[in-house]
């Protein structure tokens, strides 16, 4: 299924987002987040206060988005691209694998910046939440009309355990805790390769993808 190219209107939105994201980022590298104002972050990217708040309710997921940059949309872009013999629960995790490994342009830097930030660890980790509806609909397409209440849930559970992933890598120098939110703040030290943590956190709903394709195989 080709999709049609976006219209004026929707290309225009796009770039006033990326215009945000951008410019948000840099001002955050340049001042330090904490003294960066919503009100900054408008004027650089030449669009109102107003304007901004319809595209973000805060500067740290303005910066934050700098580095996940539609990287839920990729995500599902990238599990359709997949071809229809390789194995759902492999495409899925090959996609976040893939897009959570690739930071983007400035991605490094703003990475930095999240390890220092416990408002930025949120929102980092909050950003997961977008993976569900673009997956679901890839993966309701891949199952057929009859999957679409078990894409949801599939892919409601890949954003999950996404976000743990991320908690349990994004960990405080110190922190002892076995579950719960690492944003308590003070420094974080990455811990481990993230590509092991995120397959390693999405290898149990691997029996429930082989379900959910076995009628579909049959």
């Amino acid at each position: 299924m080709t999709t049609p190219p976006p219209g004026l209107r929707e290309r225009k939105k796009r770039a006033t987002r990326e215009a945000l994201r951008g410019a948000a980022l840099r001002l955050a590298l340049e001042r330090g987040p904490d003294e960066v104002r919503v009100e900054d972050i408008a004027e650089a990217a030449g669009v109102s206060p107003r304007t901004y708040n319809n595209y973000f309710a805060s500067r740290e997921q303005a910066i934050v988005s700098a580095v996940t940059a539609d990287r839920e949309e990729r995500i599902a872009a990238a599990v359709a691209a997949r071809p229809a013999g390789v194995r759902l629960a492999d495409a899925v995790t090959e996609a976040v694998v893939e897009q959570y490994t690739h930071t983007g342009e400035g991605g490094h830097g703003a990475l930095l910046l999240i390890t220092t930030r416990t408002a930025l660890r949120d929102a980092f980790l909050a950003a997961t939440a977008g993976i569900e509806l673009p997956l679901g609909a890839v993966i309701a397409e891949r199952l057929g009309h009859a999957g679409e209440h078990t894409a949801r849930v599939l892919a409601a559970s890949v954003a999950a355990a996404v976000r743990i992933a991320l908690e349990d890598w994004l960990r405080p120098a110190g922190y002892e805790g076995a579950t719960g939110s690492p944003g308590t703040g003070g420094l974080v030290v990455p811990s481990g390769p993230l590509p092991d943590r995120l397959r390693a956190a999405l290898l149990p709903l691997a029996p429930a993808f082989d379900a959910a394709e076995r009628p579909v195989q049959a």
